[in-house]
């Protein structure tokens, strides 16, 4: 969607400045030629003063408070379903600039566990969505399925087979599990018809002012166990609220998840 978020601060820009142009240099010169008959003001200017409040508050608002996204994968399931609609805190990890994401005031930083919406290193034009299992110091394994974080193996406590639907229904008989991650337990699925396929095992010291993240789906994310580290540059925001769901192939709107915290 950086499409949008470019058109939205061009038609900002040409709303604002052509109001403003009309009001000091040619607004007060027409008034005075019509004398007293009614001033007609010209086509653009009266669209420009009509939409350019509109304009500048859906771009301070998506800009700076809170924007919608949409889950395009399964990489987060079970936490989040292809066609869940989301809202993302813009300002949780700082304020940004649109289009550019330059951080101009410094708020907070990640925490472990925070799933989080970004430009990913190889895709800078796109936005994913993965949560932050390892922050700037952290050593990081994966290995048969489990996660170790410095040195130590987490906990995984087993809620049978998950039931897909919709787009997800391939994820039917996945494992679903609740990982213990330091603060933050969410569910994972993890699959077993996979026997012979290694899924990104190996282990990551995180770096300085970079950051680990994974999917919750865990045999069928891109992440940084294939890609790399987040640089904290390239945040977007933290998802916090599901407010719609929407899949076709599922039977349209399910209105269980409107309204649901993102654990």
């Amino acid at each position: 969607m950086r499409w949008f978020e470019a058109a939205l601060v061009i038609l900002t820009l040409f709303t604002g400045i052509v109001w403003l142009l009309d009001k000091w240099f040619f607004a007060e010169a027409r008034a005075a030629k019509a004398g007293l008959l009614e001033v007609t003001e010209p086509l653009i200017v009266d669209y420009s003063k009509a939409f350019f409040p509109v304009l500048a508050a859906v771009l301070c608002l998506r800009s700076f408070v809170a924007e919608p996204f949409r889950i395009p994968s399964s990489s987060m399931m079970p936490t989040l379903l292809v066609g869940d609609f989301i809202l993302v805190n813009k300002f949780a990890y700082g304020l940004r600039l649109p289009i550019t994401n330059h951080k101009v005031i410094a708020i907070g930083e990640p925490k472990r566990g925070d799933v989080v919406v970004f430009h990913p290193p190889q895709h800078p034009d796109q936005d994913w969505i993965k949560r932050v299992v390892g922050l700037p110091g952290d050593t990081v394994a994966y290995h048969d399925d489990t996660v170790f974080l410095n040195g130590r193996p987490l906990t995984y406590t087993s809620h049978g087979r998950y039931v897909g639907k919709g787009q997800g229904v391939d994820a039917t008989g996945g494992r679903l599990l609740t990982e213990g991650l330091p603060g933050r337990p969410h569910p994972v699925l993890e699959r077993d018809d996979r026997p012979f396929f290694i899924q990104g095992e190996g282990e990551w010291t995180v770096p300085a002012g970079e950051y680990f993240v994974m999917g919750d789906n865990r045999d069928n994310s891109e992440d940084s166990r294939f890609w790399g580290f987040l640089p904290e540059a390239d945040l977007r925001g933290k998802a916090f609220l599901i407010w719609m769901n929407w899949d076709r192939s599922a039977g349209g709107i399910d209105f269980s998840r409107v309204g649901s915290r993102i654990p």
